[in-house]
């Protein structure tokens, strides 16, 4: 019965804090959306560069 109370009542706070939240609006969560597509692809372009740069050093020395 202790376990169905403290459920309820943690059910009951999360909903709670959950209407305190402020969510983002369509134009800030696309915005943010491109800014971290375009970083991944910046990355991903970077850890290729160095993979290559690496590989190469790599296949000289050996």
């Amino acid at each position: 019965m202790n376990l169905i109370r403290t459920s309820i009542q943690f059910f009951k706070e999360s909903y709670y804090e959950l209407t305190k939240v402020t969510w983002l609006g369509k134009k800030e969560v696309v915005g943010t959306t491109i800014i971290v597509i375009i970083f991944v692809i910046i990355m991903s372009i970077f850890v290729s560069v160095v993979d290559l740069f690496l590989g190469t050093v790599v296949g000289i020395i050996l």
